[in-house]
């Protein structure tokens, strides 16, 4: 069938005023009923064109900056079709992590906790499922000539089975792997999150100056911001180049309170002029008492639990939240009259990207992905990509060569996707299961091996942890192209990754590294990258901040193209922008202007039907003139197109 006889469109009219409610939603119902924007698998005549669309979470209604993002691909998906691009513009939801847990969380007004694994997983899809729909109306609200027949939700059990075979790939390449290290971990969400989920805010915090007794007699006074940490203090450190406390190096200072001797040591990561120039080591306060305790070889001490209350180690802090245990260990210090004095200072502080709480650091046993052995060819793969704007790649650069850990990528939480692996209940032995039997979950189905390889043992206990939700999201290009049960090589790697500069570290960087992992390239070849949609507060807009404006409040009080075209005049390509009504108000009037001109137009040549072509020699100079305008204006707004240039264009 063809597309006319499918449906014809709308006959044409040129009503006097611009009525935005009526023309846009007209056009949304013939797209959708045409089906127009479908990308055609069997059309080979054409080159395809292929987009990453990023997957919102889908846990509240969409703001403008989601619609900034969305607008800038849409704008190079009209763009290709009029090329002659067989265009693949498909729409996913994210559902799985904290993003959702956290607000449904917050609606309830409890915990996980307080639920059994399968009731909160049940009202958790109940509250994605409910957000899907407001949010895909907003997206249609928007005008975007989605393949909406691509839709997907990695919620269903058949992407599980996609990310779980993509486990199961990097296990038997040996670039996953089980262990007990120190990870970021939130204590309100309780569990562990990765680096690249740690958002670091400064503030003022005090800084207590207090006094270590020497073993061989006097004092050594010490400047920390964490003092309820001292019964995890194991060494005093200083710079061998402070001759202050040279004479220190190689001595014992006794902890005050708890009375356990430690060494005092040398580092040349010690900054001598901050507070004292003295510093506890403690396990851990922060990435570097993890960096000093194994150069060192020092002993661990833990003394905060997973809830961010102080434990046994902790003494007569024991049961205390951390706040309430730095108020009591100063009080201690000063009624001993150990405490010298307490500054303020400014300091950046770990937060939870989901909750804003605090993050501690703690030795757990999780899943890891070996991100420090594929760095060099992360970087490599990168030089490759073409990043709009350009100084886009200087960010996942820096953020590459920053990274001290491995990628933790097991969660302590309910909603996500399963691990593939039981433990045999005799042994331990991990045992990953094969994809044949995927997907699966094993914190309810039985394991699917009879007996354990190594002792024979038919007991088993399944991985009670959720993969990071970067897990799933992290081979959508490669789902799109039919991954892994086959590979649409015109659709992979993807044309192009649009995404924010928020998520060049999480997004960008999980797509190469596992790109990388599984298929030994990139998973994309263009990201376009851009800017932040500021709130009145200055900050970007985002739905945990509540800063945020509705896109469909926007859209039924000024419409799609006059936002759309706000959009592409507010700000060049990867520059932040505020949202603006008065902005907005400028493009609706611009829009009516450009309504008015064409149905002037419109009167003059709705009864015009040329006889004849009109040889070029008999063209009037005005007629020639208008050509050559036209052609120049052409060129110069594919030239901006091909740029990503939409201000320009």
């Amino acid at each position: 069938m063809t597309f006319s006889q499918k449906s014809a469109p709308p006959k044409p009219s040129f009503p006097k005023r611009y009525n935005f409610k009526e023309i846009e939603p007209k056009w949304q119902k013939f797209w959708e009923k045409t089906g127009i924007y479908r990308f055609c698998k069997s059309d080979y005549s054409r080159p395809a064109y292929s987009i990453d669309t990023p997957p919102p979470y889908p846990s509240g209604e969409l703001h403008v900056g989601n619609a900034l993002n969305f607008s800038y691909i849409d704008f190079i998906a009209r763009y290709k079709r009029l090329k002659g691009y067989n265009v693949f513009f498909p729409q996913g939801w994210d559902c799985h992590g904290l993003p959702t847990e956290v607000r449904l969380e917050r609606t309830l007004g409890k915990r996980k906790t307080e639920f059994t694994p399968e009731e909160f997983v049940k009202l958790a899809r109940e509250y994605t499922l409910k957000w899907i729909e407001p949010m895909r109306k907003a997206l249609k609200a928007l005008g975007l000539s989605i393949d909406w027949s691509t839709e997907y939700v990695t919620m269903d059990p058949d992407y599980w089975r996609r990310t779980q075979y993509s486990f199961i790939v990097m296990w038997k390449k040996g670039l996953v792997y089980r262990g007990e290290h120190p990870v970021l971990w939130c204590p309100r969400c309780e569990t562990a999150i990765a680096e690249a989920e740690v958002e670091y805010v400064e503030k003022r915090r005090l800084l207590y100056f207090f006094k270590f007794k020497l073993v061989d007699g006097g004092y050594i006074t010490v400047a920390s911001t964490r003092p309820e940490l001292l019964a995890s203090c194991v060494a005093l450190a200083v710079n061998p180049s402070d001759e202050r406390y040279s004479h220190l190096v190689g001595k014992k200072a006794t902890v005050p309170i708890y009375g356990r001797e430690v060494p005092i040591i040398a580092d040349e990561e010690v900054d001598p002029k901050f507070g004292t120039g003295v510093v506890m080591i403690c396990t851990y306060g922060d990435k570097t008492d993890v960096k000093w305790q194994k150069r060192h070889s020092l002993p661990v001490i833990v003394s905060i639990d997973e809830k961010g209350h102080m434990n046994e180690n902790a003494g007569v802090l024991k049961g205390l939240p951390v706040a309430e245990a730095k108020k009591k260990i100063a009080e201690i210090l000063k009624e001993r009259g150990l405490l010298v004095k307490v500054e303020e200072t400014l300091s950046s502080i770990g937060t939870c990207w989901r909750c804003h709480t605090p993050v501690e650091i703690i030795p757990k046993k999780q899943w890891f992905v070996k991100t420090r052995e594929l760095a060099s060819k992360v970087l490599e793969e990168a030089e490759k990509i073409k990043w709009i704007p350009e100084h886009a790649k200087k960010i996942l650069e820096n953020w590459v060569k920053s990274l001290d850990w491995d990628w933790v990528i097991s969660r302590q939480r309910y909603f996500g996707t399963p691990f593939p692996v039981y433990y045999c209940s005799k042994c331990g032995y991990t045992i990953v299961v094969e994809p044949e039997h995927l997907p699966i979950d094993p914190r309810k189905d039985p394991c699917p091996v009879e007996k354990c390889p190594r002792c024979g043992s038919r007991e088993f206990t399944g991985e009670k942890d959720v993969m990071d939700t970067w897990m799933d999201s992290s081979i959508t290009a490669a789902v799109h192209a039919g991954w892994p049960d086959e590979l649409d090589e015109r659709l992979f790697p993807a044309d192009l990754q649009p995404n924010g500069f928020d998520i060049i570290r999480t997004w960008d960087y999980y797509l190469l590294v596992r790109g990388i992992a599984l298929f030994n390239k990139t998973q994309y070849k263009t990201a376009l990258i851009n800017g932040m949609m500021r709130g009145t507060d200055g900050r970007m807009m985002h739905k945990s901040y509540g800063n945020y404006v509705s896109l469909l409040e926007v859209v039924e009080k000024y419409g799609a193209d006059a936002f759309r075209i706000w959009v592409a005049l507010a700000a060049a390509t990867g520059s932040d922008l505020k949202f603006s009504w008065q902005g907005l108000d400028y493009a609706k009037r611009f829009l009516t202007k450009v309504w008015n001109a064409a149905r002037l137009a419109y009167l003059f040549t709705k009864d015009y039907k040329p006889s004849q072509k009109i040889p070029p020699g008999q063209l009037k100079e005005v007629d020639n003139w208008i050509l050559r305008e036209f052609s120049k204006t052409i060129k110069q707004v594919e030239e901006s197109l091909e740029n990503f240039d939409f201000q320009t264009a």
